[in-house]
């Protein structure tokens, strides 16, 4: 087994620890500054202020394409295909991951965040181009 493919997995999961970090103390400013009440998010989460439903929006977002890239890290290491393009393909899709989270729960522009998430998806489909070929 090589570890080349368990790094970026890692950082992908650190990342999403992060993201949930960032949910948290958003939640917990918008009850600081009294602009939500615990009864107000009992039943749904529309409530909160725009910047917490960002973060929380990123977060689940964190349990789309993610799930294949894990999927395709699984694959690549049982398959062998643990090249260092494969490595870089998956450093590069944590790096969108990154980016993506950075603008979603800051500015939120779409027209940086989709390309973003487009770049990301496209290298999501050369790292499984990279397991097909290993397994031709």
């Amino acid at each position: 087994m090589t570890l080349k493919l368990v790094y970026p997995t890692l950082a992908l999961i650190l990342w999403i620890f992060v993201v949930l970090v960032i949910v948290f103390m958003r939640r917990k400013t918008a009850f600081a500054a009294k602009q939500v009440k615990m009864a107000d998010v009992a039943v749904s989460t529309e409530a909160y202020p725009q910047p917490a439903r960002l973060a929380a929006a990123n977060f689940s977002n964190q349990f789309e394409t993610p799930v294949i890239f894990f999927a395709l890290i699984m694959l690549a290491m049982q398959v062998n295909a643990t090249s260092y393009i494969m490595a870089a393909l998956a450093w590069a899709y944590v790096a969108t991951r990154v980016a993506h989270t950075l603008v979603h729960v800051g500015s939120n522009d779409l027209k940086l965040r989709a390309p973003i998430f487009a770049v990301g998806v496209v290298l999501l489909f050369c790292m499984w181009c990279g397991v097909i070929l290993a397994v031709l």
